[in-house]
Parts: C-alpha cells; structure tokens; sequence
C-alpha cells in the first residue's frame, strides 16, 4: 500500500511539474555591447502567450494577436518606450531591427550606437507589461566583451546598475 502512495505520488508531480513550471510571466533581455565598434544589440524574448494577453491593453482596437500587424507595431512601439540603457552615463538611442515569431516565441530587436571604447557602467531600466502581469519578471544579461552581468526586474523595480571595471 505504502508503495502504491508512493507511486502516486511520484506520478503526480510529473504530471503537475508541467503546468508549475511556468505560472508567471516572464521574458529575457540580452544586451550586447562591442567595445571596440560602439555597436549595442538589444534582444527581447517572450512567451506569446505572455505577450498577447498585454495586447489588449496595448492596442485595445485591434486583436490580441501577434499576427495582426497593428497589434505587433504597438508591442514593437511598447518595448521601445519601456527599455531605456545608459553606457557610462550617456543614453544609447535604440532603434527597431527586426523581429522573429515562431510558435510561441518572440523575439524582438533594437540596436544602437555609442562611441568605441571601453565600457565601466551600464545602467538598464525597463518596465514591460506593468499594465497588465503583476508578476512579470525580465532577466536582462548584459555582455561586454567576454564579461555578463545579470539583473532582474520586477514589478517595481528601480533602474538598476552594472559595473564593468576588471
């Protein structure tokens, strides 16, 4: 009896650890900063079923759907507003590249420009979907050269600060 509990059990929460293994929101921004061109390459990706649910607030004529091309200008123009990144005190202008949308995922690019040279601060601030997932968290890795550094954001959460000095 004790081993069929047991089995149960064990079959349960393989059963269950699918559907728990993505309760939140969340997305993952990279960033990428080439010291010695001044190139930076921003990388959002999400969930679409983390995105669409936000379209109806983002583009509340239109549907919520990554297919309607309104609806992706709008979460296009959202994360370009709502991601902001300081290189040693100087804003990086950021300009859409391209996106890819395959299944449920979604990739959105930006890119910019700073002057070549060595990087000691980056400072990121984002704020995506706060209208509508009060549990949105965003993983933004920030490489530099062979160095990452890694901040979360959460509702909330304050511009936050990396230092690159070796």
């Amino acid at each position: 009896m004790m081993r069929l509990a047991t089995a149960l059990a064990a079959t349960f929460l393989v059963l269950a650890s699918p559907a728990a293994a993505h309760r939140g929101n969340s997305g993952l921004t990279v960033v990428e900063i080439d010291p010695a061109t001044g190139v930076v390459a921003v990388t959002h990706r999400f969930y679409a079923h983390d995105v669409e649910p936000a379209l109806t607030v983002l583009a509340p004529n239109e549907q919520p759907s990554l297919d309607d091309p309104e609806a992706l200008a709008a979460l296009q123009a959202h994360l370009g507003e709502r991601f902001r990144i300081d290189v040693d005190g100087v804003t990086v202008a950021l300009h859409l590249t391209g996106e890819t949308l395959a299944g449920d995922n979604v990739r959105i690019d930006f890119a910019g420009e700073r002057a070549a040279g060595p990087v000691s601060e980056v400072r990121v601030d984002q704020d995506f979907f706060s209208d509508v997932h009060d549990d949105m968290e965003m993983q933004v890795n920030v490489r530099v050269g062979d160095v990452t550094r890694t901040v979360l954001f959460r509702p909330g959460t304050q511009a936050q600060v990396m230092r690159f000095d070796r």
